[in-house]
């Protein structure tokens, strides 16, 4: 898909990937560019930077993500390309014990990494189902396809969103609507705040290099869009011999925790 003449909705469009996602977007020719995050300011800002509208959204309510999909559809009589970006980290409360964090901290990651996604689909679904016609971009990590040591929630909200994203493609390949998992490693991000880790092995990419990739991903409608391509060498390693790669793991852990990466 060329994003040139097409409407697109950016969630998490305040700063990071988000915002090199509007950027970029933009200097690809979109027709119109929501920009929508839980800063309104901050997405009021970006927009303003590209002619688009903006919109406060906590993609947590589904009343919100519903109100974003209906300012899209009403101005500009569809939704082309729903980029459901937004997301969160939350660290073990204790890093000795991956069931350490409380409900609240599990809940603000499976509302933002997961639902966020169901409910974009469940909004912008109907019309693209109508005409035939739509693409989603689900920005999700490497922890979904591997793992995120230091953060229990993150890992299995992310991998959680892998599958809702194979369900939303293989569900909706014959309605003619395209999706795409966005799964980087480490970006300079306020996400990733400085921090070192596992994350960071293989280099802390740029937002604009990521919607580099995003753009040349989004021309070849591959499902999997990654920015960090040593990643697909770890899943294939993984699902050849789980244990080993288990094994390897619990080794990056080991050397995470003593502050040798």
């Amino acid at each position: 898909m060329k994003v040139e003449g097409k409407v697109v909705i950016v969630t998490g469009g305040a700063s990071g990937i988000g915002k090199a996602l509007v950027e970029r977007f933009h200097k690809e020719g979109a027709a119109a560019l929501i920009v929508a995050d839980l800063n309104g300011e901050g997405a009021k800002a970006v927009a303003e930077q590209v002619g688009g509208l903006s919109l406060r959204t906590d993609v947590t309510k589904e009343a919100d993500v519903q109100a974003l999909a209906r300012l899209a559809e009403d101005r500009f009589g569809r939704i082309d390309l729903f980029c459901s970006n937004a997301g969160v980290s939350v660290r073990d409360a204790d890093m000795e014990n991956a069931a350490s964090t409380g409900n609240e901290g599990w809940e603000l990651g499976w509302g933002v990494n997961v639902m966020a996604h169901v409910y974009a689909a469940r909004a912008a679904l109907p019309g693209m189902i109508a005409r035939g016609d739509g693409y989603f971009l689900n920005t999700v990590s490497a922890a979904g396809l591997l793992s995120q040591i230091g953060s229990a929630i993150y890992s299995t909200t992310k991998h959680a969103a892998v599958g809702f994203g194979e369900s939303l493609a293989i569900t909706h390949k014959n309605h003619g609507i395209k999706v795409s998992i966005l799964c980087p490693q480490a970006v300079d991000t306020p996400m990733l705040g400085g921090a070192q880790g596992s994350q960071n092995v293989d280099g802390v990419l740029s937002p604009a290099d990521v919607a580099q990739t995003v753009v040349e991903g989004l021309d070849l409608e591959t499902f999997l869009i990654l920015p960090h391509p040593q990643v697909l060498t770890y899943m294939q390693r993984k699902t050849s011999d789980y244990d080993r790669w288990i094994g390897g793991m619990a080794r990056l852990r080991d050397k995470v925790m003593a502050g040798r990466v």
